[in-house]
């Protein structure tokens, strides 16, 4: 999970983080999870909706979205045919197994979420906890109608180390 200030202008964290689900068919598949904060929540979702993000409900559909991988890490999301790019402020490092699983299906399942929908003091919980009170949080603005999800391609691209 990584967790930035928006290259340190005053604005609230923008949060990413991944996830690798078992599935009844197939190989697993990989999840991407973004929140942003109150000031670019409307852009994103805007940008989102556009390139063919629902809300989450049922299987995710598949959009115009996608994720650049390089280097072991999460590098992008671009939405809206790649005009609109969201970059994390810190590395988003991704493990082996999310890896191999976007690879696999060539596509990251991607989910954006509400501003709160991390509680405070969430980092701080032992893990079993910690994805307890996500995974309640996550159901509950789910159950509200207030999150996107949508299946957006993967980018494989080169990285140097140590270009950003």
């Amino acid at each position: 999970m990584a967790d930035e200030r928006d290259n340190g202008r005053d604005r609230a964290p923008v949060v990413w983080a991944l996830a690798v689900h078992e599935s009844v068919q197939g190989p697993p598949f990989a999840e991407l999870i973004v929140e942003v904060g109150e000031d670019l929540y409307a852009a994103l979702v805007e940008a989102a909706v556009d390139s063919g993000f629902v809300l989450a409900a049922g299987e995710p559909p598949g959009t115009s979205a996608a994720v650049g991988v390089g280097g072991g890490r999460v590098e992008r999301l671009e939405l809206v045919g790649g005009r609109d790019v969201w970059e994390p402020g810190s590395r988003v490092e991704a493990s082996p197994g999310w890896l191999a699983a976007a690879e696999d299906r060539g596509a990251v399942v991607v989910v954006i979420v509400p501003p709160g929908t991390w509680p405070p003091g969430l980092i701080e919980l032992e893990p079993a906890e910690r994805l307890d009170v996500f995974t309640r949080r996550l159901e509950q603005e789910v159950a509200a109608g207030r999150v996107l999800h949508g299946k957006a391609s993967v980018q494989v691209t080169p990285s140097a180390a140590g270009t950003r």
